[in-house]
């Protein structure tokens, strides 16, 4: 009889580890009697805990819960200033306006044009409200990168994609010429930043410096200098940005507990990971061949390091899923083997499942030539749920039953 032993990945616990494995089991079963299915369970033992109850965890400040507490009926705008008080948000608060508009540099844009009414023809001859910024962007691609030089490149570019923006019309129906000049120079900075976010460039500008060009950008674009922006609240985030302030921080404690186990689980592994791939081995010692180990996310990498350590004649077949086994070795990050060495010839035959949508998945050919087989399968889900999806997906299965012993 087969024995497969089940290595779950991080952040699981009971009674969701339960679950898991009787999914796998049922999933196996299906398709070849006579299985006996063994679940490590390593999470409960060994798995990754906020020993002091959180102790870690920075308090929310005081400034911040005022700010907050007051945020739905404040102005929301990039700036103090611009609420006409000194008590305003402070600076911090606009964080999670800007991460918006890092995902989306023409947020605000849209967020003005959708609130411009509808479209009216103009007489004959009459200049459109958008012309001159649009003439001042093409002034500023001119100069390149130049007026921005303290974020990095790509301000020429920007300033050119947004001079020929079909939003820029509707949106300066909705705002004066000052307020939009002062909203397209915080898409140009938030396009800029966006880029070398995407690059994983590792000089990103702080606060103070984004602000300081921004405030640069919106003078070149027609803003008077100094104190423009009073008066003119931050279109994103009146819609998202303080609620999302307020969610984040009033959630960072649940979170990081909720969260914690599926980082922390791979940092305690990797530091303390000898006792795991002990405790699998003496599992593994006690069972009569065949075995074959499937594991999924880091329970492929416990496998992987449990096989190279030493031989264990049981085991005729290794099962990944989503693991990252490959990539930590190809950093030099895998505890028991480091690259360029090879796999150990008694390493058994290794199927490595991965799913081109899960970004936590990775190949293994590549690096071992002739020990490891790639097979994607695709769950059709976006990530991180593709992540977690491998069980849920028949393909699996049968992936894995093919190659059982």
């Amino acid at each position: 009889m087969t024995a497969v032993v089940f290595i779950h990945g991080t952040g699981v616990r009971e009674p969701g580890f339960s679950k898991l494995a009787g999914r796998v089991a049922a999933g196996l079963t299906a398709l070849r009697d006579g299985l006996r299915i063994v679940p490590y369970y390593w999470g409960g033992t060994h798995g990754a805990t906020l020993a002091a109850g959180g102790a870690s965890l920075p308090p929310q400040p005081a400034a911040v819960s005022r700010g907050l507490a007051e945020a739905p009926s404040a102005p929301c705008a990039l700036h103090a200033s611009e609420a006409g008080s000194p008590a305003g948000p402070a600076p911090d608060d606009t964080t999670a306006g800007w991460a918006a508009l890092y995902a989306d540099p023409d947020a605000e844009l849209a967020l003005a044009a959708a609130g411009g009414g509808p479209a009216v023809e103009r007489p004959p001859g009459s200049v459109p409200p958008e012309q001159p910024l649009r003439v001042r962007l093409t002034a500023l691609a001119a100069q390149g990168d130049a007026p921005a030089a303290e974020l990095g490149p790509g301000l020429a570019r920007a300033a050119t994609g947004l001079a020929g923006h079909p939003l820029l019309g509707p949106a300066a129906e909705a705002l004066g010429p000052e307020d939009l000049a002062v909203l397209a120079a915080r898409a140009l900075t938030a396009r800029v930043i966006a880029d070398a976010l995407d690059a994983d460039d590792p000089l990103v500008p702080v606060g103070d410096t984004r602000d300081t060009v921004t405030g640069r950008l919106a003078q070149a674009l027609g803003a008077p200098p100094g104190g423009t922006e009073r008066g003119l609240r931050s279109l994103l985030l009146r819609a998202a940005g303080s609620a999302a302030s307020r969610a984040v921080v009033r959630r960072r404690r649940a979170l990081t507990e909720a969260a914690h186990p599926a980082a922390a689980d791979v940092l305690r592994y990797l530091s303390r990971g000898a006792a795991v791939r002990a405790e699998l081995r003496s599992l593994i010692s006690g069972l009569e061949e065949p075995v074959a180990l499937v594991g999924h996310s880091l329970g492929g990498i416990i496998a992987l390091d449990t096989l190279i350590s030493g031989p264990l004649p049981q085991v005729k077949l290794l099962v990944t899923a989503g693991s990252q086994g490959p990539f930590l070795y190809e950093s030099g990050s895998l505890p028991t083997l480091e690259h360029p060495a090879p796999l150990p010839p008694h390493l058994p035959e290794w199927l490595n499942l991965y799913d081109r949508r899960d970004l936590l998945s990775y190949l293994g050919a590549g690096l071992f030539p002739g020990r490891v087989t790639d097979i994607a399968v695709d769950s059709r889900q976006p990530f991180p749920a593709s992540h977690s999806a491998y069980w849920t997906n028949p393909v699996v299965y049968r992936h894995i039953v093919d190659l059982l012993p």
